[in-house]
């Protein structure tokens, strides 16, 4: 089936391709190898790029896109691009400023999502994270809901066809749900999710609330050793995933995507391997059963990939507060 007519409709109308593309790397990899996987990616069927201010590769996704319009391969509505507002960016009047940022970069017009990127926010400026003398990350005092309603403007503005959220648990996503004059809903919420963070009551959440779930690190992460414990298992070594990819004659990585899109979930696939590219989108070839879906269910062990380590700094080193900080679903420290 023709992965570009896979789509959820959005609780404001518009659609997302249930099948989206990652771009996020390790800092070690060179910028341009996004932008060369994205074309691979458009090229084989995706229609569905996800990227961030804080990637720092909107030029070279952008360029990817701009590409592939010029050469006849898909036009300008067939792609759904989707960025993300810094934490930097989280004052009221720097929402717009940040998008047009990323939209200068991405040299499109407007973006068909675009995602408050984490729940806390940092001080404003040009360093991506901002830290004081003693290398703490010096956060910034903005109310979450003074920030969406800037991001309604954006919206408003057609600069953002949808507008989202990534990173929010249950109680965030209830703030702005809550927040009287609310004009528009979140339509999504891109968290970690994964068989070993199966995000189960986040999902049932968020579906109470017509938001789509949107899976980051849905293999299991590129393991960048900047945020990633080494000692993690490998999700797509886990045997359980392995009996079923020798069961369906389908590649562990397939069966991870596959599991997703049975929940209802969006899932985003990241690889700039070429090969990988062109097996992911396979994903719509075959069916999990619901005793596979049940095995996939019993892994979960609520196992984070990214963790705690991007805002540790928020926390200095003898916090001994009971109040730990929330992101995506699940508390940590």
């Amino acid at each position: 089936m023709d992965p570009k007519h896979q789509r959820v409709t959005l609780n404001d109308g518009h659609s997302i391709p249930v099948l989206g593309f990652g771009t996020y790397a390790p800092d070690e990899v060179p910028k341009s190898e996004a932008g060369e996987a994205a074309k691979i990616a458009i090229d084989v069927g995706f229609r569905h790029i996800d990227t961030a201010h804080a990637y720092q590769n909107e030029e070279e996704v952008g360029l990817a896109i701009r590409s592939k319009i010029a050469d006849g391969t898909v036009k300008r509505e067939d792609v759904f691009c989707t960025t993300k507002l810094w934490c930097t960016f989280f004052r009221p009047e720097l929402v717009r400023k940040g998008l047009e940022q990323s939209l200068r970069k991405l040299q499109l017009d407007y973006v068909d999502l675009y995602l408050m990127h984490y729940p806390i926010a940092m001080k404003p400026g040009e360093e991506m994270f901002p830290t004081d003398e003693h290398g703490k990350t010096i956060s910034d005092t903005v109310d979450i809901c003074a920030t969406w309603e800037a991001m309604e403007k954006c919206k408003d503005a057609g600069l953002a066809k949808s507008i989202g959220v990534s990173n929010f648990n249950h109680k965030q996503l209830e703030k702005i749900l809550n927040k009287p004059g609310l004009k528009y809903k979140p339509v999504c919420n891109q968290v970690e999710c994964h068989p070993y963070l199966n995000q189960s009551k986040l999902l049932d959440f968020c579906k109470s609330k017509d938001i789509v779930l949107v899976a980051y690190s849905a293999l299991g992460s590129s393991r960048d050793p900047k945020w990633v414990d080494q000692s993690s298992p490998v999700l797509l070594e886990d045997p359980v995933i392995g009996a079923l990819a020798k069961k369906h004659k389908q590649s562990p990585a397939l069966i991870a995507l596959r599991y997703q899109l049975q929940r209802g979930v969006v899932v985003l696939a990241k690889s700039f391997i070429e090969r990988e590219i062109k097996e992911n989108i396979k994903v719509f070839g075959f069916q999990l059963s619901s005793e596979d879906m049940k095995a996939l269910d019993g892994l979960n062990q609520n196992l984070r990939y990214c963790p705690a380590h991007l805002f540790s700094p928020f926390l200095s080193d003898k916090d001994t507060s009971n109040s730990p900080v929330v992101v995506g679903g699940e508390p940590f420290l």
